[in-house]
Protein backbone atom coordinates (compact mmCIF):
# COMPACT_ATOMS: atom_id res chain seq x y z
CA UNK A 1 0.00 0.00 0.00
CA UNK A 2 2.90 2.34 -0.78
CA UNK A 3 1.64 5.93 -1.15
CA UNK A 4 -1.76 4.59 0.00
CA UNK A 5 -2.37 3.20 -3.49
CA UNK A 6 -3.03 -0.41 -2.49
CA UNK A 7 -6.39 -0.80 -4.23
CA UNK A 8 -5.20 1.03 -7.34
CA UNK A 9 -2.05 -1.10 -7.55
CA UNK A 10 -4.05 -4.30 -7.03
CA UNK A 11 -6.32 -3.41 -9.97
CA UNK A 12 -3.30 -2.48 -12.08
CA UNK A 13 -1.70 -5.85 -11.28
CA UNK A 14 -4.86 -7.70 -12.33
CA UNK A 15 -5.01 -5.68 -15.58
CA UNK A 16 -1.33 -6.38 -16.25
CA UNK A 17 -1.81 -10.10 -15.66
CA UNK A 18 -4.83 -10.08 -17.99
CA UNK A 19 -2.64 -8.61 -20.76
CA UNK A 20 -0.21 -11.49 -20.15
CA UNK A 21 -3.01 -14.08 -20.28
CA UNK A 22 -3.02 -14.80 -16.54
CA UNK A 23 -6.58 -15.09 -15.18
CA UNK A 24 -7.50 -13.01 -12.11
CA UNK A 25 -8.24 -16.29 -10.27
CA UNK A 26 -4.52 -17.09 -10.46
CA UNK A 27 -3.45 -13.74 -8.96
CA UNK A 28 -2.91 -13.59 -5.20
CA UNK A 29 -2.23 -10.30 -3.46
CA UNK A 30 -0.99 -10.54 0.12
CA UNK A 31 -1.93 -7.56 2.25
CA UNK A 32 -0.11 -8.20 5.53
CA UNK A 33 0.68 -5.50 8.08
CA UNK A 34 4.16 -6.96 8.66
CA UNK A 35 4.94 -6.93 4.92
CA UNK A 36 4.50 -3.29 3.91
CA UNK A 37 4.82 -2.31 0.27
CA UNK A 38 7.89 -0.14 0.84
CA UNK A 39 11.15 -0.34 -1.14
CA UNK A 40 13.12 0.62 1.98
CA UNK A 41 11.69 -2.09 4.26
CA UNK A 42 13.21 -5.54 4.51
CA UNK A 43 10.50 -8.09 5.11
CA UNK A 44 10.78 -10.84 7.73
CA UNK A 45 12.10 -13.79 5.68
CA UNK A 46 10.58 -16.47 7.93
CA UNK A 47 7.11 -14.93 7.80
CA UNK A 48 7.36 -14.49 4.05
CA UNK A 49 8.76 -18.02 3.64
CA UNK A 50 5.77 -19.42 5.52
CA UNK A 51 3.29 -17.50 3.33
CA UNK A 52 5.07 -18.46 0.11
CA UNK A 53 5.28 -22.13 1.08
CA UNK A 54 1.57 -22.23 1.98
CA UNK A 55 0.76 -20.76 -1.44
CA UNK A 56 3.03 -23.24 -3.24
CA UNK A 57 1.38 -26.15 -1.44
CA UNK A 58 -2.19 -24.84 -1.83
CA UNK A 59 -1.82 -24.27 -5.58
CA UNK A 60 0.36 -27.37 -6.16
CA UNK A 61 3.02 -25.20 -7.80
CA UNK A 62 6.04 -26.99 -9.30
CA UNK A 63 8.03 -23.97 -10.54
CA UNK A 64 8.72 -20.64 -8.85
CA UNK A 65 10.45 -17.78 -10.64
CA UNK A 66 11.74 -15.05 -8.34
CA UNK A 67 14.46 -12.46 -7.97
CA UNK A 68 18.07 -13.26 -7.13
CA UNK A 69 19.99 -11.84 -4.16
CA UNK A 70 20.38 -8.51 -6.00
CA UNK A 71 16.64 -8.09 -6.45
CA UNK A 72 17.29 -6.87 -10.05
CA UNK A 73 17.21 -3.25 -8.87
CA UNK A 74 18.29 -3.60 -5.25
CA UNK A 75 14.65 -3.29 -4.10
CA UNK A 76 14.48 -4.45 -0.46
CA UNK A 77 11.13 -6.23 -0.96
CA UNK A 78 12.51 -8.15 -3.97
CA UNK A 79 15.59 -9.20 -2.01
CA UNK A 80 13.41 -10.31 0.93
CA UNK A 81 11.38 -12.49 -1.43
CA UNK A 82 14.55 -14.16 -2.70
CA UNK A 83 15.74 -14.70 0.89
CA UNK A 84 12.40 -16.27 1.85
CA UNK A 85 12.32 -18.61 -1.15
CA UNK A 86 15.96 -19.60 -0.56
CA UNK A 87 15.09 -20.29 3.09
CA UNK A 88 12.28 -22.62 2.01
CA UNK A 89 14.47 -24.46 -0.49
CA UNK A 90 17.28 -24.92 2.03
CA UNK A 91 14.82 -26.11 4.66
CA UNK A 92 13.24 -28.61 2.29
CA UNK A 93 16.54 -29.90 0.93
CA UNK A 94 18.18 -30.37 4.32
CA UNK A 95 18.58 -34.06 5.12
CA UNK A 96 19.15 -34.84 8.80
CA UNK A 97 22.14 -37.10 9.45
CA UNK A 98 19.93 -39.90 10.82
CA UNK A 99 17.80 -40.00 7.64
CA UNK A 100 20.58 -41.43 5.51
CA UNK A 101 21.22 -40.25 1.97
CA UNK A 102 17.67 -40.85 0.70
CA UNK A 103 15.52 -37.95 -0.44
CA UNK A 104 13.06 -38.02 2.49
CA UNK A 105 11.37 -34.86 1.23
CA UNK A 106 10.49 -36.67 -2.00
CA UNK A 107 8.59 -39.37 -0.12
CA UNK A 108 6.87 -36.84 2.15
CA UNK A 109 5.65 -34.84 -0.84
CA UNK A 110 4.46 -37.89 -2.84
CA UNK A 111 7.15 -37.31 -5.44
CA UNK A 112 6.18 -33.69 -5.99
CA UNK A 113 8.92 -31.11 -5.97
CA UNK A 114 9.03 -27.43 -6.68
CA UNK A 115 11.95 -26.04 -8.65
CA UNK A 116 13.06 -22.45 -8.26
CA UNK A 117 14.55 -20.22 -10.95
CA UNK A 118 16.02 -16.86 -9.96
CA UNK A 119 16.17 -13.93 -12.36
CA UNK A 120 19.75 -12.78 -12.80
CA UNK A 121 20.53 -9.22 -11.71
CA UNK A 122 22.95 -7.61 -14.14
CA UNK A 123 25.08 -4.48 -13.90
CA UNK A 124 23.63 -1.11 -14.84
CA UNK A 125 25.26 -1.06 -18.27
CA UNK A 126 23.86 -4.46 -19.30
CA UNK A 127 20.49 -3.66 -17.72
CA UNK A 128 19.88 -0.78 -20.13
CA UNK A 129 21.31 -1.96 -23.46
CA UNK A 130 18.05 -3.66 -24.44
CA UNK A 131 18.38 -6.25 -27.22
CA UNK A 132 22.17 -5.79 -27.37
CA UNK A 133 22.39 -7.86 -24.18
CA UNK A 134 21.13 -10.94 -26.04
CA UNK A 135 24.62 -11.72 -27.37
CA UNK A 136 26.25 -11.25 -23.96
CA UNK A 137 23.58 -13.38 -22.28
CA UNK A 138 24.05 -16.16 -24.83
CA UNK A 139 27.78 -16.31 -24.06
CA UNK A 140 27.49 -16.41 -20.27
CA UNK A 141 26.60 -19.45 -18.16
CA UNK A 142 22.98 -19.77 -17.01
CA UNK A 143 20.38 -22.49 -16.48
CA UNK A 144 17.63 -20.88 -18.56
CA UNK A 145 17.55 -18.09 -21.09
CA UNK A 146 14.38 -16.48 -22.41
CA UNK A 147 14.61 -14.27 -25.48
CA UNK A 148 11.34 -12.58 -26.30
CA UNK A 149 10.08 -12.04 -29.80
CA UNK A 150 9.16 -8.52 -30.88
CA UNK A 151 5.49 -9.38 -30.30
CA UNK A 152 6.21 -10.72 -26.79
CA UNK A 153 8.27 -7.61 -25.98
CA UNK A 154 5.35 -5.39 -27.00
CA UNK A 155 3.00 -7.50 -24.88
CA UNK A 156 5.34 -7.11 -21.89
CA UNK A 157 5.41 -3.35 -22.45
CA UNK A 158 1.60 -3.23 -22.60
CA UNK A 159 1.50 -5.14 -19.32
CA UNK A 160 3.98 -2.72 -17.72
CA UNK A 161 1.91 0.26 -18.88
CA UNK A 162 -1.05 -1.11 -16.90
CA UNK A 163 0.86 -0.06 -13.76
CA UNK A 164 0.03 3.61 -14.40
CA UNK A 165 0.46 4.67 -10.78
CA UNK A 166 4.08 3.47 -10.90
CA UNK A 167 5.10 4.76 -14.33
CA UNK A 168 7.52 7.39 -13.11
CA UNK A 169 10.16 8.84 -15.46
CA UNK A 170 12.73 6.13 -14.71
CA UNK A 171 10.23 3.38 -15.49
CA UNK A 172 9.52 5.08 -18.81
CA UNK A 173 13.25 4.73 -19.53
CA UNK A 174 12.99 1.11 -18.39
CA UNK A 175 10.30 0.50 -21.02
CA UNK A 176 12.58 1.91 -23.71
CA UNK A 177 15.95 0.43 -22.78
CA UNK A 178 15.68 -2.48 -20.33
CA UNK A 179 17.11 -5.81 -21.36
CA UNK A 180 14.51 -7.49 -19.10
CA UNK A 181 11.83 -6.73 -21.70
CA UNK A 182 13.87 -8.61 -24.30
CA UNK A 183 16.10 -11.16 -22.57
CA UNK A 184 16.03 -12.85 -19.17
CA UNK A 185 18.71 -15.16 -17.83
CA UNK A 186 17.90 -17.38 -14.87
CA UNK A 187 19.66 -19.81 -12.58
CA UNK A 188 18.32 -22.76 -10.63
CA UNK A 189 18.35 -22.21 -6.90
Amino acid sequence: NYYNQGEIRKKELEQSCCVLGIPASDVTVIDHRDLPDDPAVEWDPQLLATLVLKHIEAKNINLVVTFDAGGVSGHANHISLYTAVRYNVCKLLWVPPWAGAGPWWWEQNQGQWCRVLVLESVNLCRKYISFLDVLISCLLPRDALFILTEEETEQAKRAMRCHRSQLLWFRQLYLLFSRYLVVNSLRLL
